[in-house]
């Protein structure tokens, strides 16, 4: 009796997160989620790890969508502090292109980053879920790589003069995969791998593919409600379930193409000084100097909301796609974290302002460290 008495003491004493797992519960009940991950760092610590849904562990790979651009930018800005990228760079220069509208030519590298370029999908739409439309433009086999969505695009007129306002660009980042191909000599995976993932520890993520045959090992099986079949991006293979055909993700490489677990997602946004120094950390949260005070903005590859008057802020990205809804979350105050889904839905925004209340819901949090457990 006197061991079970500890026991409880223990219990009562310990820190609880179970906020954390309400909130991460109650949103996938509403939503009939199949399955979720969540990762919470306080202070660089890894503190609470968790799989939600049948055979889900903190570190089953997701798509992460467009937590894919923080990733790229600081790839990006860890370059430029190398002295192998200029930031104000002309983009297409670098690639050797010379686009239709001469404004383009004006495009930096800086721009992309910010999603001040010229392109506005509200107008002209997304080239990137363009697959078998420019692979035909362009007398190739469908899907379109990468590459033939740059070549179809340098023939387009922009939307708005490059550095005059923000529009949110996937093809932006695309552009921004090529440069670091260049610059690098290197494959945009392995640029990245070498130059970010490597030095913070993290030796699982990968690009991911399109097919559900090449699912990567540990990675999560996709579901999206409503209509199942849908137009194969690959030619003469007809009707497809959406997340595996429905659009070209080997294609999204930087914008949208990566795999991570909660936990490898935690470990970057904690450890950002591990490969970018002060200045370039400043650099990448800086508010565009072309664009008017707001109570947030978009950096370089990452949101921004500044908070109190101590140069501190609150930084974030969510990801969607077909069958994937991820969120990255810096807070001021040394807390992160980073829940993916295997479903996306209306109102998956929803999941930020329920996991805010949690931290703030939380009153002691745990001393040590799970990074150990998670090589």
């Amino acid at each position: 009796m006197d061991g079970m008495r500890v026991l409880l003491a223990l219990l009562v004493l310990a820190p609880r997160l179970d906020p954390f797992d309400a909130a991460m519960e109650a949103f996938m009940k509403e939503r009939g989620t199949p399955g979720g991950a969540l990762a919470v760092v306080k202070d660089g610590r890894l503190v609470h790890a968790k799989g939600y849904g049948a055979e889900i562990e903190p570190t089953s790979l997701f798509r992460i969508a467009s937590i894919s651009k923080p990733i790229t930018a600081v790839t990006v800005l860890a370059l430029a502090q190398k002295g192998k990228l200029d930031l104000d760079a002309k983009a297409f220069a670098i690639l050797g292109l010379k686009p239709f509208d001469a404004r383009a030519a004006d495009i930096t590298v800086r721009h992309l980053l910010q999603h001040t370029a010229g392109w506005d999908r509200g107008k002209s739409g997304d080239p990137m879920f363009k697959p078998i439309e420019i692979a035909q433009a362009q007398g190739v086999r469908p899907p379109a790589d990468a590459n033939a969505v740059i070549r179809w695009m340098a023939e387009k007129p922009l939307d708005f003069d490059p550095g005059t306002r923000h529009a949110y660009s996937n093809f932006g980042y695309c552009v921004l995969g090529r440069i670091l191909e260049k610059v690098s000599g290197e494959s945009y995976e392995a640029c990245v791998k070498r130059s970010v993932l490597e030095p913070m520890g993290i030796t699982r993520m990968r690009l991911g593919k399109t097919r559900l045959e090449e699912r990567a090992r540990g990675e999560v099986a996709y579901r999206q409600p409503g209509p199942k079949a849908e137009r194969s991006v690959f030619g003469g293979e007809g009707a497809v379930d959406g997340p595996y055909g429905g659009f070209h993700l080997e294609a999204m490489d930087a914008h949208g193409g990566w795999l991570a677990s909660a936990v490898d997602l935690a470990r970057f946004a904690s450890s950002l000084d591990k490969v970018l120094d002060a200045k370039h950390r400043e650099a990448m949260f800086a508010r565009p100097a072309e664009l008017k005070a707001g109570p947030a903005y978009y950096g370089c590859g990452w949101m921004v909301r500044p908070v109190g008057a101590e140069g501190k802020a609150n930084t974030w990205h969510a990801g969607s796609l077909p069958g994937t809804s991820t969120l990255l979350v810096r807070r001021h105050d040394g807390l992160a974290w980073a829940a993916l889904f295997n479903q996306r839905s209306a109102k998956d925004s929803e999941i930020d302002p329920a996991l805010h209340r949690a931290a703030d819901a939380v009153a002691e949090w745990p001393k040590e460290d799970l990074f150990g457990r998670y090589p």
